[in-house]
């Protein structure tokens, strides 16, 4: 299900994206400092305190995050090697315990699972030309990791940063998002369409058919008018490659012990992701305008949570939880968000939740534009 559209000047739109060249559009102002510094909207309200006195000068803002914005060639060889020797031993673990009992195998699954995830941030980075200096080095590695994570690297790259340019846009939702139906939207279906939208925003849906639904979708090119050759090309290589693996494993009489161990780490994986991609726009305080009033670096550090993990979960998510920081400069490497919001205050504004703050965010399903907030259902107007 998927509502809205995404037009050309999107798609320029996420181009500029991709070079980090997005600026602000809008005079509004997080202060009374300036008045060309861009504000908080009204519904901007923390989960957590913090300082909310800091100005953004749109100016400021961009030199500031221009200078976290330096992929670091050892940071990034480090960052592979402690996601990629940890996942083979624990991948060559299972395949020893699979010959003892499943279950050492199932206890396993859970580590490699958030391995993997770290290994999809690796893929997410390259995407964004973040993670190497080198564009060559980001698009291999890219490729390899989106390989290992079942997503075509390219493809994928085109479609997120679509949703970096119209994150909290309504008049541009619908590709790399989660559907998100405003209440008078919602109450205009008929009744079987608003059925279908309350089974799709269930938590067992989004999490537990929802990687599923996505490993199938990245098998197939998206729209010819968002997608050109280069992105059809890369869902086609990635399918070649994966018949290949599943052929070799095959071959050798290991394919069934292979997606034993590996489909149920991925699909774990899988579901941790879209509840961290979920939990990182969708709280109650969220910031969802029309295009007209839609401003990029608002939507950035106020449509985008600080999620506050514990640090070996922050570890294991890539700092992505520092999204605040991720959506107002792309090109900021993972490895280097925390040091950005740590060394700058006017960052510290953004919404910021914890674990179980974000747990309770799955109960939000509408956007209501008269209240500029997230409901449930049962906050409708009757």
């Amino acid at each position: 299900m998927t509502v809205g559209s995404v037009s050309g000047s999107a798609i320029g739109e996420c181009e500029m994206v991709e070079r980090g060249s997005v600026a602000s559009n809008s005079s509004r102002t997080i202060s009374d400092q300036s008045s060309t510094t861009v504000t908080a909207p009204s519904n901007a309200v923390k989960v957590s305190p913090g300082p909310v006195d800091a100005a953004i000068v749109p100016e400021k803002w961009q030199e500031t995050v221009a200078r976290y914005a330096q992929p670091r060639t050892l940071a990034a060889v480090r960052q592979l090697c402690t996601t990629f020797i940890p996942l083979a031993i624990l991948f060559a673990a299972m395949a020893m315990l699979l010959e003892v009992h499943y279950g050492f195998v199932a206890l396993l699954t859970i580590p490699t699972a958030l391995l993997l995830l770290r290994t999809f941030i690796i893929m997410h980075d390259c995407g964004h030309g973040s993670f190497f200096s080198s564009r060559r080095w980001n698009d291999v590695v890219g490729f390899v990791t989106g390989v290992l994570t079942l997503t075509p690297y390219v493809h994928w790259r085109k479609e997120h940063a679509i949703h970096h340019a119209t994150s909290g846009n309504l008049d541009k939702r619908g590709f790399g998002d989660i559907t998100t139906l405003t209440v008078k939207e919602y109450q205009a279906l008929p009744w079987w369409s608003r059925l279908q939208y309350r089974v799709y925003r269930s938590p067992l849906i989004l999490l537990g058919f929802g990687p599923i639904w996505i490993t199938l979708k990245h098998r197939f090119p998206g729209p010819v008018k968002a997608f050109g050759p280069k992105e059809r090309l890369s869902v086609y290589s990635t399918d070649l490659v994966l018949v290949a693996i599943v052929g070799i494993a095959a071959l050798f009489g290991v394919l069934g012990s292979a997606l034993l161990l590996y489909l149920p780490a991925v699909l774990l994986a899988g579901a941790i992701g879209i509840w961290l991609f979920y939990v990182q726009h969708q709280f109650e305080g969220t910031y969802w305008q029309r295009a007209g009033e839609w401003d990029y670096a608002t939507a950035a550090l106020y449509g985008s949570t600080y999620l506050r993990l514990p640090k070996v979960l922050q570890w294991f998510t890539g700092d992505i939880g520092l999204h605040h920081i991720h959506h107002l400069s792309p090109r900021i490497p993972n490895y280097t968000l925390q040091t950005c919001h740590n060394e700058n205050s006017e960052f510290h504004a953004a919404p910021t939740i914890g674990f179980w703050e974000g747990i309770k965010t799955l109960s939000l399903k509408l956007w209501d534009e008269d209240r500029q907030r997230l409901i449930r259902f049962s906050e409708l107007p009757r």
